[in-house]
């Protein structure tokens, strides 16, 4: 299976900007969804990359995390508000987990001290929250929004994390996390049961393959003692259900071409088979420019026909 970078497929229309996109996902009819850190932190479009809609202005403190489940209801997780909220996908809040302003104490295990992603399972709406910038730990709770259990600690030990980033389901009896800063994936039964350890390199955002039991994993890129090193993360894998690795993309260096990344952060697939990936480049990257400008912050790659 080969992919090929979609050049130009989002159409913003002026004046309007991501500044950075920080996550995606797709709903039943595969429109896209981007939750990102500009004015408009919700803009959606369709499959063909035209504009729909936006709202959300002026109700997040920082966009980090996005999930859509089998009903098109969207989990949006604001990470220095230390909340998670479901919302339909026109933008009405459901439910909040987490109370904005308040977070836990650091590191001790409770929720929320800046969550990170959210999991959605397809049959019980259960959710999974990765509670990653100010805990190390994975919350679960049942579909109304009512704690049922957590588990992990700081440490590079089995169900110990340092940084888990993004989560996603694995089939319906397993789950895979993103553990960044240990260049590992976590594989957990829904209980919270270590299963296995996959070595990546700096893994920051997973999901859930069109194929069973297959992920796909975005790398983030060398620290900084490394920069420019060629081959270390900014790339996209698909890796089988066995641990195989079916297919990478990406140059393997940071840039602004299409066949580039610069950070990223999130990722989603389509039902056809595309997938797009959101970076906090302008964290990374644009910021740091004289002047600062906003870079490339959502890719597109579609299969080869």
């Amino acid at each position: 299976m080969n992919y090929k970078p979609v050049e130009y497929w989002a159409k913003l229309p002026h004046p309007m900007f991501f500044k950075e996109a920080t996550s995606v996902a797709v709903d039943s009819d595969d429109n896209v969804y981007v939750f990102n850190r500009g004015d408009n932190p919700l803009i959606i479009f369709d499959k063909d990359g035209n504009f729909l809609e936006t709202w959300g202005k002026g109700e997040f403190d920082r966009p980090h995390g996005i999930e859509i489940d089998a009903d098109d209801n969207l989990y949006l997780v604001d990470d220095l508000a230390h909340i998670v909220q479901k919302r339909t996908k026109e933008g009405k809040i459901l439910f909040q987990i987490g109370t904005k302003g308040q977070p836990a104490d650091w590191q001790k295990g409770k929720p929320f001290n800046r969550p990170t992603d959210v999991a959605v399972h397809s049959k019980t709406g259960d959710l999974f929250i990765s509670d990653g910038y100010g805990n190390s730990r994975i919350h679960r709770y049942d579909s109304d929004g009512n704690w049922i259990l957590s588990w992990g600690e700081p440490g590079s030990l089995p169900s110990q994390f340092s940084l888990p980033h993004n989560i996603a389901m694995f089939g319906d009896d397993a789950l895979v996390v993103c553990d960044r800063e240990n260049f590992r994936l976590q594989f957990f039964t829904l209980e919270g049961q270590f299963i296995s350890f996959q070595h990546m390199h700096r893994p920051i955002a997973v999901t859930e393959g069109v194929e069973e039991k297959q992920i796909i994993v975005a790398e983030a890129g060398a620290p900084p003692v490394q920069e420019g090193v060629p081959g270390l993360g900014l790339r996209v894998e698909i890796i089988g259900k066995d641990g195989t690795r079916i297919c990478r993309f990406g140059k393997g260096t940071r840039g602004e071409e299409h066949d580039q990344f610069i950070a990223p952060h999130g990722i989603v697939v389509d039902s056809h088979g595309s997938i797009y990936i959101a970076e906090v480049s302008y964290t990374a990257f644009g910021s740091m420019q004289d002047p600062p400008r906003e870079v490339a912050s959502l890719r597109k790659w579609e299969t080869m026909k």
